[in-house]
């Protein structure tokens, strides 16, 4: 069993050593598919609220609330991770995301509780929905307005 147990922990350790080396000699490719994959998260949230904000989407409370839970959970990542200097390039991403770091992360931050607001409301109704969701377009705005440029 012990030897189990330390087979174990060697996986683990070299799993952590490695998985650098591996980020590295990959480039910015799987950071960028990480990215992308967290606004395509955040584009499919947002569309199932707004859709039933605008009354295209039939109310349901159940599926509301897992769409702002979603939105929250995506909120609370971390953007160090697919965010690398340099991965601008072909993404729509601008160079002030590293140049002015500190706004980009000021405005990313403020995602996260226009989310929670958003969540707390996610099963009432459609209307408390659209009202919410102003908060949350404001914060996503903001950040594509300074740190976004058109392809």
């Amino acid at each position: 069993m012990k030897f189990v147990k330390f087979v174990s922990a060697a996986a683990v350790a070299a799993a952590l050593v490695s998985a650098p080396l591996a980020a590295s000699a990959e480039g910015f490719d799987s950071q960028i598919k990480a990215r992308q994959g967290q606004m395509n998260l955040l584009a499919l949230n947002l569309g199932i609220l707004g859709g039933m904000a605008r009354g295209n989407i039939d109310f349901d409370a159940d599926l509301a609330q897992s769409a702002a839970d979603d939105l929250v959970a995506v909120s609370t990542l971390s953007p160090m991770t697919v965010w690398p200097e340099g991965s601008a390039e072909g993404t729509g991403s601008s160079e002030t995301i590293w140049s002015n770091n500190a706004d980009f992360l000021e405005k990313w931050g403020a995602l996260n509780p226009a989310a929670v607001a958003l969540a707390a409301v996610a099963s009432t109704d459609a209307a408390s929905i659209g009202a919410a969701l102003g908060g949350v377009g404001a914060t996503c705005g903001g950040c594509h307005k300074a740190h976004r440029v058109e392809q």
